[in-house]
């Protein structure tokens, strides 16, 4: 498994959290920010996998 997919799945971890937080306490700027967390996980998340496949393919 590749370190992007892994930083990636944490970034969206963070990104719900902040997200949920910012929802219960009605900050909107942090539920933003949360989504904008979980965007940026995905996307590192997919780079990650990318690799991997690439990997496993020129094994």
């Amino acid at each position: 498994m590749d370190k992007d997919r892994i930083a990636g799945a944490g970034k969206q971890a963070k990104g719900s959290v902040k997200e949920g937080v910012g929802k219960m306490t009605g900050d909107t700027s942090m539920q933003v920010e949360g989504k904008a967390d979980k965007a940026e996980g995905k996307v590192q998340n997919a780079v990650g996998g990318a690799k991997d496949k690439a990997r496993e393919a020129s094994d």
